[in-house]
Formats: structure tokens, sequence, C-alpha cells
């Protein structure tokens, strides 16, 4: 009688389990956002990023560290994150280390608590917006390329994808710094419309060769030690030893595919954490291509774009 009465009261109770799981799961659940907001769109998402990298390299020169080596940079309304070409586990506050160290995640919220601000985000400066993945804004560091970023498919979304880059390398907060090129046929097709503000950071040259060659004159060289109007901060690029960069801006050159010397050592002019954006399909190790949609295929990167930031307006 009485494993007769238990076992009743384990089927009622079973019952009752199932029951609640059933209710539980009919329950409506809090949808996950499909699009992105406006803050994540819209510039002040690039204030963030900007907060973020400059409380970066403050910490890291106050610390003593190397920064780390990121490719990219992906933003929601909540989290910024970092993402590490070379997984680091011990993150500097207010970060943590996530992924077994290949990503740094922040809330928005700790890069307004006191800390070291830091220098503007020099070796970052050429971390640009390369679109969306769902509600979240992804930006790539152009200079993390071991050569040339080419950007193949319709022309129309190859164009507006690298004027948005431009205009933000020349008018937003990260890349405050960057001098941009624009070589060959591109200097004078409209790539580039009116409405940018007009700025002594971006330049024109007929050729690769005369862009490099301007871009290294222009160098103000070595700045003597102890100065202080110059910047030092180190850099882990390629998986070499450190390597300091005194006062010297990033560079993003930007020219037709059908214009990129082929010819042995003519890329030899590009200088560690300066970029070279091809549009067009070139041989390149970063080779994206704009679909006809809007969509963005990064290649090697392996990152998931839904919509590219030529598409943001």
């Amino acid at each position: 009688m009485i494993w007769y009465v238990l076992a009743v009261v384990l089927g009622l109770a079973l019952v009752g389990a199932v029951a609640a799981l059933v209710v539980t799961e009919r329950r409506p659940r809090p949808p996950k956002p499909v699009a992105a907001s406006a803050a994540v769109v819209g510039r002040q998402a690039l204030d963030v990023v900007d907060a973020g990298l400059r409380r970066l390299t403050g910490e890291c020169l106050r610390s003593g560290r190397s920064l780390p080596d990121l490719y990219a940079v992906v933003y929601s309304e909540e989290r910024l994150g970092l993402l590490l070409a070379g997984a680091e586990e011990a993150a500097p506050a207010p970060w943590t280390a996530e992924a077994d160290g290949e990503r740094w995640t922040v809330s928005p919220d700790d890069l307004h608590r006191p800390g070291p601000e830091g220098e503007p985000a020099l070796p970052y400066a050429l971390t640009v917006t390369v679109g969306l993945d769902g509600a979240d804004r992804v930006l790539v560091d152009l200079s993390r390329a071991a050569g040339p970023v080419s950007v193949a498919g319709p022309d129309e979304e190859v164009r507006s994808l690298a004027r948005a880059v431009i205009t933000e390398a020349l008018a937003g907060p990260v890349g405050a710094l960057a001098e941009v090129t624009l070589v060959g046929s591109l200097a004078g097709d409209g790539l580039v419309g009116d409405d940018m503000p007009r700025t002594s950071r971006l330049h024109t040259a007929a050729s690769l060769e005369e862009a490099f060659a301007r871009a290294a004159s222009a160098d103000p060289g070595e700045p003597e030690p102890g100065s202080s109007d110059v910047t030092q901060i180190f850099r882990l690029i390629e998986g070499s030893s450190r390597i300091a960069v005194q006062g010297e801006a990033p560079h993003l050159f930007v020219v037709d595919a059908s214009q990129l010397p082929r010819r042995e050592g003519a890329l030899d002019g590009l200088r560690r954490g300066d970029a070279l954006l091809v549009l067009g399909d070139a041989p390149t190790g970063w080779r994206w291509r704009a679909g006809a949609g809007g969509s963005l295929d990064t290649g090697p990167l392996g990152l998931e774009i839904t919509r590219h930031a030529g598409r943001f307006a």
C-alpha cells in the first residue's frame, strides 16, 4: 500500500513538473534584437569606441604592458568588445577577458569611471566600421592586414563601402590622426563627394609609388628623446617584437585594382601601421566581397557582415 501511495505521489509530481515546463516554454521571451539601434549606427557609437581605445592605451601605458594585437572591435549598446589576434587572458581593468583571452569586453558605463584616458588611439587610427552583424557594429583595423585589403563585388557596393571607410577615417574620432591618399583614377572620379569636410589629411597621387614617396617625405622622422610632444606607444604587429610608434600618423592608401602594380617590390613602401585598400578583385591576403544585397564577406577574418557601412545612409 505504501509503495502504491508513493508511486501516485511521484506520478503527480512528474505531471506537475512537465506542466510547469510547458508553461515556461510557452511564456513569451524577450526577442533578440535583429536590427541595430540608432545609437549603434550613429556617430555616438564611434565616440564610445574611441573612449574605449583611449582607455585601453592609457591602462597599458600606465602598467607598462604592450597594447593588445586587436584586429576588430564589436559594439552593441551594452558591450564593447575587442577581438584579439593573439589570446591574452590577463586583461587590464576595466576590461574582462573572454573566449580564452581572444576577446576583451567592457561595459560602456565603466569607461566613464575614473582612470587613465590615454593618448589619442594612434596605433588603432585605421580601425574603421565595415558594417553590422545583426544588431552589432563591427570595426576592423585595416593596418592589421599583412598587405593590401581588396574589396570586390558590384561597383556601387564597393565604392559606397570605400566612401564610408574614407569618410570615417577622416571625420571620425578614432581616425582623428589618420592620413588618406586617393591614388590614380580615384583621385578625380568623385569617389569622395562634395559633402566631405575639407581637411589637410586628404591627399591625391598619380601612382602608389608617388603616394608612398610623399608619405615618407612627410614623415617628421624620429623625434628627440624625451620630447614632451611625442606620443610613445607600443604594439605587437604580426607576431614581431614590440615596435615603438613615435608621433607617426597611420596612412590609408586607396587604389583601383586595375592600377595596383604587380611587379615585385612595388609595395615595399607600405609601412607597418599603414593600410592599402584596393577597389576590385586583386591577389591580396584579405580578400573581401560585397554582395548585391549589401552584405560583406570578410574572407579570412570570418566576420559576418549583414549590412556593410556603405549602406548606413
